[in-house]
C-alpha cells in the first residue's frame, strides 16, 4: 500500500502538474508533526482492508481477479465513496482533487483483494 500511494502520489504530480499545486493550499499542513501520521496509513489501511477480507471471502465468487476486483469495489462503495462525499461537501477541495482520491482508494482496495486473494484464498 505504500508503495501505491507513493506512486500515486508521483503520477499525480507527472500528469496533472496543476492539481498537485492546490496541495500548496494552506488546509494541506505539511509542516506538522502529523505529517508521520500520512505515512503510516498504508500500514493501517493494510490492516483494515486484511480484516475487511478475513469477513468477506467468503461471500465472493469466481476466479481470482473477479474475486479481487469485486473487494475493491465493495471496499469502494462502502467506505471511499461516502467519505469522499463528505469530504467534498465540507472542504474547499476541486472536484477533481476528489476524484484521485476516490481511484487511488479503489485501486488500494483492489490490490489489497489480489493479494489477500493470492494469499489467503
Amino acid at each position: 500500500m505504500l508503495i501505491l500511494s507513493i506512486l500515486g502520489l508521483y503520477l499525480t504530480i507527472w500528469l496533472f502538474p496543476n492539481l498537485a499545486l492546490q496541495y500548496f493550499d494552506p488546509a494541506f499542513n505539511t509542516q506538522s508533526d502529523r505529517l508521520m501520521i500520512y505515512y503510516i496509513h498504508p500500514f493501517i489501511i493494510s490492516l483494515a482492508l486484511s480484516w475487511f477480507w478475513s469477513r468477506t471471502k467468503g461471500i465472493l465468487t469466481g476466479s481470482f481477479l473477479t474475486r479481487g476486483i469485486e473487494f475493491g469495489v465493495i471496499y469502494t462503495m462502502v467506505a471511499i465513496f461516502p467519505m469522499m462525499w463528505l469530504i467534498y461537501s465540507a472542504m474547499s477541495i476541486s472536484l477533481s482533487m476528489v476524484a484521485t482520491w476516490l481511484i487511488l482508494g479503489s485501486l488500494q482496495g483492489i490490490v489489497a483483494g489480489l493479494i489477500f486473494e493470492k494469499m489467503n484464498p
